[in-house]
């Protein structure tokens, strides 16, 4: 116990001096040039667009005016021919912080120094410690050296100060004048306080900033990836209907012809043969996949919706309180299955959207058939209830993107300048799907059952 204590100790100051090395020694005198005002700053975001090349300066011009204010104080209270000697250890100083802050504090800590040791030969009647002109530069030279550098360095400042002063009422005690001492360590400890609060605030709400703005990107990106294997999903669903019915129309095909050629079977054969394996394949890479999305409602071996079973997502939506309005224009007919799939979920979506972002108002679906595509129309008015927040949300459009972007299309989203409300408009180029190839009436007798297809 008696030699922790010890070593405790010495490992603080050996840090501490470590630390003051780090912050007022090593590269003191490197340039460091203050930069004009940023662009987001308050004074630069209210000034006018003409003036705000010059805003950018004005802590530039106002260290200089405080220069010069400080010089011109010396002058007039030192009448005598040490005014000049005084008014330079004043305002160079201070106008050096603009370039190299911590050499600025160290030409200003030793021409106080100089000062509270009667080497500079004023009349104490001036100040004692510090003059007035020199109180004044000090004080905003430790303000301005502890705002550019790190927080540790402004109590080390206020501390080499503080040693300063006692030194100087230590080798002259005798002195008939009172010390302005304790007057310039209250204000200049109250003013650096602040400083660092302020400077420690903003670094935190930097940092904020900066983790905010990964964490949007981290869950855009994560929405992506989600909706991208949800795609996935139902694509698996849709590719392994239809290969599974290359493989059972392969097979049945040969019996269908009277002595059809061993060219034709082996081809047939073949054919079933590689879409039997493009199924065991397509198993095995995307029914991860599948297996992964446990936790949702959907029946995995119900169907994929259509554009068919659009008015059963009507009455779930309407019973959630949105009111929607369907309308079909064009001629309908049967589109490819990713299509149909995709059109249906953006929908859903969009209604989604609609009921979390504006409860209480109504929506219209339209659903155009065109020549080389299908159109979609979802337009929903502004909300007549209170918004409930929504944390983790508004990702959604991400899902419609990817899906418009898969099949070749192109999607505008935005609010409506009319009322409020909120548009999508989406168009899907998709070319008529093909029908069904239809089984002959009478099969020959010796057509086999066809034989069970690996469901993928």
């Amino acid at each position: 116990m008696t030699q922790t204590i010890p070593r405790t100790e010495l490992r603080i100051a050996r840090s501490a001096l470590s630390g003051l090395r780090q912050d007022l020694i090593k590269d003191a005198f490197a340039i460091r040039p203050l930069p004009p005002l940023s662009s987001g700053h308050p004074l630069m975001r209210r000034a006018p667009e003409r003036a705000r090349r010059y805003v950018g300066w004005l802590p530039h011009a106002a260290l200089s005016a405080c220069a010069f204010y400080v010089m011109a104080q010396s002058v007039i209270l030192v009448p005598d021919d040490m005014s000049l000697v005084l008014a330079l250890l004043s305002g160079v100083p201070l106008l050096l912080t603009m370039f190299r802050p911590v050499g600025a504090w160290w030409l200003s800590f030793g021409a106080s120094a100089a000062s509270g040791l009667g080497l500079l030969g004023l009349d104490q009647m001036v100040g004692w410690p510090w003059p007035i002109p020199l109180a004044i530069s000090h004080v905003l030279v430790m303000v301005v050296t502890a705002a550019r550098t790190r927080p540790r360095a402004a109590a080390e400042i206020w501390l080499l100060t503080a040693l300063l002063a006692a030194a100087a009422e230590y080798f002259d005690a005798d002195s008939r004048y009172t010390s302005d001492s304790v007057q310039v360590l209250f204000v200049s400890g109250l003013v650096l306080c602040a400083v660092v609060t302020g400077h420690t605030l903003g670094e935190s709400k930097r940092r904020i900033a900066v983790q905010e703005s990964v964490t949007v990107e981290e869950r855009s990106r994560r929405t992506t990836l989600e909706e991208r294997a949800t795609i996935a999903r139902e694509l698996h669903d849709v590719v392994a209907h239809h290969m599974s019915v290359i493989a059972i129309q392969a097979e049945a095909a040969p019996y269908r012809v009277e002595n059809p050629p061993e060219e034709l079977t082996k081809s047939f054969a073949t054919i079933r043969e590689n879409a039997v394996s493009a199924l065991t394949e397509l198993r095995r890479v995307l029914g991860v996949v599948r297996a992964d999305d446990s936790d949702t409602d959907t029946d995995p071996e119900a169907p994929q919706p259509t554009l068919a079973t659009l008015d059963s997502l009507f009455v779930g939506v309407r019973a959630a309180g949105l009111a929607v309005d369907h309308v079909t224009t064009g001629a309908v007919r049967p589109l490819p299955q990713g299509v149909e799939l995709s059109a249906y979920r953006i929908v859903q979506e969009a209604l989604s959207n609609a009921l979390r972002h504006a409860p209480g108002s109504t929506a219209r679906v339209e659903v155009a058939y065109v020549l080389g595509g299908l159109g979609l129309r979802v337009v929903n008015g502004p909300p007549t209830k209170a918004v409930p927040p929504s944390p983790g949300m508004g990702h959604g459009l991400l899902g419609m993107r990817e899906r418009v972007t898969m099949l070749n299309g192109e999607i505008r989203a935005g609010a409506r300048e009319e009322d409020g409300g909120y548009e999508v408009t989406v168009f899907i180029p998709a070319p008529e799907a093909a029908p069904p190839e239809t089984a002959h009436e009478t099969a020959p007798p010796e057509a086999p059952a066809a034989a069970a297809v690996p469901e993928a």
